[in-house]
């Protein structure tokens, strides 16, 4: 499976639009991930563990948006986009991660 930013794929041609795909992650963030990230906030420097956690979860999100594309019989994604988002207010924050993109079919 192609997955790709771009509108179409070099070389290849788009054959069938099969529908625009989502693959979407929320994922809660512990109270020890925010403790050290509050302490890397209050000292300075990269908070290790919430970029962890952003990866993984961004990951999913496109392994999920290529199940879903496979599922209505595309090859690849093109023209994906993807969002983050905070759910939540007060301590209780989770992370919305959204993948979105056009299933097609190329030859």
């Amino acid at each position: 499976m192609i997955v790709t930013t771009t509108p179409g794929i070099d070389g290849k041609k788009i054959v069938a639009y099969k529908g625009i795909v989502f693959g979407e992650v929320i994922t809660g963030v512990n109270f020890l991930k925010d403790f050290t990230a509050g302490l890397t906030n209050f000292f300075g420097g990269r908070s290790k563990s919430y970029e962890g956690e952003l990866i993984e979860a961004r990951e999913n999100a496109l392994k999920e948006l290529e199940k879903r594309a496979e599922g209505i019989g595309a090859n690849a994604v093109v023209g994906v986009d993807i969002d983050y988002e905070v759910l939540g207010h007060g301590g209780n924050n989770m992370l919305m991660v959204t993948a979105s993109g056009t299933a097609v079919r190329i030859e």
